[in-house]
């Protein structure tokens, strides 16, 4: 009997979240899924796309993508929340649809398309640590970023 080997590699992660789908959800649930399909096919996808990224998985309210760059991963970040502000522009802040999201640079399980492993399991737990609007990055992303982009950083510690 042969031994399967997992496929494995480095990846930069980026998991993203919407902060209060629940309540959103009931609200207008019709109104929040259709406005979470907009989004995700003229921003996500697009920005996703320009920065030679894939989306993982699509899961409800969250959404986990692979870049092959930490740089990449970021700016995409960067400008997904900055254009995610934009189309909340005019709306009530209780229909507001804010991301928070998580970034890591980790290794990766790959399996019929997925990622495992503590590379994804560090970034949703990032994304979980950013605040409405925010990005968490990893130390190991950080190191990759500082001198690369033109973005600040707060230092959260270990």
């Amino acid at each position: 009997m042969s031994e399967v080997r997992a496929q494995r590699r480095l990846a930069a992660i980026m998991a993203a979240d919407v902060v209060g789908y629940s309540r959103l959800l009931d609200m207008d649930e019709q109104g929040t899924l259709a406005a979470l399909r907009g989004r995700r096919k003229e921003i996500l996808e697009p920005l996703v796309r320009d920065r030679q990224g894939r989306v993982v998985k699509v899961m409800g309210d969250g959404v986990l993508v692979e870049f092959a760059s930490a740089v990449n991963a970021v700016s995409c970040a960067v400008e997904l929340q900055r254009r995610m502000a934009a189309a909340n522009e005019g709306l009530a802040i209780d229909r507001q649809i804010n991301l928070h999201i998580g970034i890591n640079l980790g290794d990766v399980v790959v399996e019929d398309g997925d990622l495992f492993g503590d590379g994804v399991v560090v970034a949703v737990r990032l994304q979980a640590m950013a605040g409405a609007g925010e990005i968490c990055v990893s130390g190991s992303v950080y190191e990759q970023v500082k001198r690369k982009l033109d973005c600040g950083f707060d230092e959260l510690g270990p």
